[in-house]
C-alpha cells in the first residue's frame, strides 16, 4: 500500500511546485495560466483563445483567435457582421488589440465592409504607428492589406429589426433635446435649450445624470471583452463589438478605447468592460482598475471601485467590468444588471462562467 501511495504524493507535490512561485516576501504565489478571460458566456471563443495558448500561441496571438471566434458566431448578435443596425441600418464594427508587454494599440471604429474587426485593429497595430483608424478609410487600409471585402454586413435580421424600429417611429434613439421627439428626423436643436434662455439641466445642478433611456442592454448594447495570459506570463486584451443598435451614424463606443473597454499592463494585470459605452469612456474604467491594481487593491475592489465611480454620477448606467491581475486571480463588477464572465485555465477542464449580481 505504501508503495503505491508514494508515487501518487509524489506526483501532486510535483504538480503543486510546477502550478507555484515564490514570491520576493518567500510567500508562495498560484500562477494559473495561460489563462483565458471574457465578459459574458461566450464559451466557443474562451475555447478558441484556449486552444491557441495553450498551444504555445503569444497572447495577442490567443485574443485574436477568441474574438475572432465571437465575430465569426455572433455572439448574441452584438459581435462581428449582421447585427446592431445603426440608424440607417448599416452594420459596423469596433475593435481593439493591446499588447500588455509593449503597451502598443491597435483599433478600428465606425469600420464598414469588412467583418474581422479584431484582425483588422491587430493590422493596424502591426503594420501602422498609429493607434485608431475609422471609418471607409479603416476598411480600404483592411482589405489593402488582404482582409476580406468589401462586403454587406447587415443581415436578414438585421434589417428586420431596423425595419419594426422605422414602423415605431424611430424609437427609442439616442437623441436628446430636439425636435420633433416622436418620428424619424431630421432633427434640430430645441430653441428652448439655448444659452439666452437661462435653461439648466438637472445634471448641471445636482452634479447627477439625467436618466436615460432602456436602449441599453444585454442583447442590444454588448461587447467581447477578452484577456488572455500566456505560459510566458505576458498579457494582452481586445474587444469586438457592432456597436449600439439603433446609434446614431459615425457613432463610436467604448469598445476601440484603451483604458475603456479594455487594458492590460503585463507587470500589473489586465481588464475588461461591456455596457453603455458612451457613459462608461468617460471614466476609462479599465485604465482605473489596472491602476488600482498597482498600487496594491486586489481584483476584486479595483473592479468594484471602478463600477462605482461611474454609478456614483451616472445612477441608472448599466455596465460591468472583470479585472484579473498577472498571478491569475480574477473577479468582476457591475451595476443595474446581473453580469456573466467566463473563465479558461489550467485548474478547469472546460470553461467556467462566473456570475456577478449588481
Amino acid at each position: 500500500m505504501a508503495n503505491r501511495i508514494l508515487p501518487f504524493i509524489t506526483l501532486v507535490f510535483l504538480s503543486t511546485l510546477f502550478s507555484m512561485v515564490i514570491g520576493d516576501d518567500g510567500v508562495a504565489i498560484s500562477k494559473q495560466y495561460p489563462l483565458v478571460v471574457s465578459t459574458w458566456p461566450f464559451k466557443e471563443a474562451v475555447r478558441a483563445a484556449w486552444r491557441a495558448v495553450d498551444g504555445g500561441h503569444s497572447a495577442v496571438d490567443a485574443v485574436v483567435e477568441g474574438c475572432s471566434a465571437c465575430e465569426e458566431l455572433r455572439c448574441d448578435g452584438t459581435v462581428g457582421p449582421g447585427g446592431s443596425p445603426d440608424e440607417n441600418g448599416e452594420t459596423t464594427i469596433d475593435a481593439l488589440i493591446m499588447n500588455g508587454v509593449t503597451m502598443e494599440v491597435g483599433a478600428v471604429a465606425a469600420m464598414r465592409f469588412v467583418k474581422d474587426g479584431i484582425r483588422a485593429a491587430k493590422l493596424v497595430m502591426q503594420h501602422t504607428k498609429h493607434t485608431l483608424l475609422v471609418g471607409e478609410k479603416a476598411s480600404a487600409f483592411a482589405i489593402s492589406m488582404g482582409l476580406p471585402g468589401p462586403s454587406n454586413l447587415s443581415s436578414s435580421d438585421s434589417i428586420r429589426k431596423w425595419s419594426k424600429w422605422k414602423e415605431n417611429n424611430c424609437q427609442p434613439n439616442f437623441w436628446k433635446d430636439v425636435v420633433p421627439l416622436d418620428s424619424c428626423g431630421p432633427y434640430h436643436a430645441k430653441a428652448s435649450m439655448d444659452v439666452k434662455d437661462g435653461g439648466c439641466s438637472t445634471r448641471n445642478l445636482m452634479g447627477v445624470a439625467e436618466p436615460r433611456s432602456s436602449l441599453v442592454g444585454p442583447h442590444n448594447h454588448d461587447t467581447i471583452s477578452m484577456a488572455v495570459i500566456d505560459k510566458m506570463g505576458h498579457v494582452a486584451v481586445g474587444t469586438s463589438t457592432n456597436g449600439a443598435t439603433y446609434k446614431i451614424p459615425g457613432r463610436v463606443g467604448d469598445g476601440p478605447i484603451a483604458g475603456s473597454s479594455a487594458y492590460a499592463d503585463t507587470d500589473v494585470g489586465a481588464c475588461g468592460a461591456t455596457g453603455d459605452g458612451d457613459i462608461m469612456m468617460r471614466f476609462l474604467p479599465c485604465y482605473q482598475v489596472v491602476e488600482s491594481m498597482r498600487l496594491g487593491m486586489e481584483p476584486r475592489l479595483a473592479a468594484k471601485d471602478a463600477i462605482s465611480r461611474i454609478a456614483r454620477k451616472f445612477p441608472d448606467f448599466v455596465g460591468a467590468v472583470v479585472a484579473v491581475n498577472k498571478n491569475g486571480v480574477h473577479a468582476g463588477a457591475c451595476h443595474g444588471w446581473t453580469f456573466e464572465y467566463s473563465v479558461r485555465s489550467p485548474v478547469t477542464v472546460d470553461v467556467e462562467v462566473f456570475t456577478v449580481l449588481p
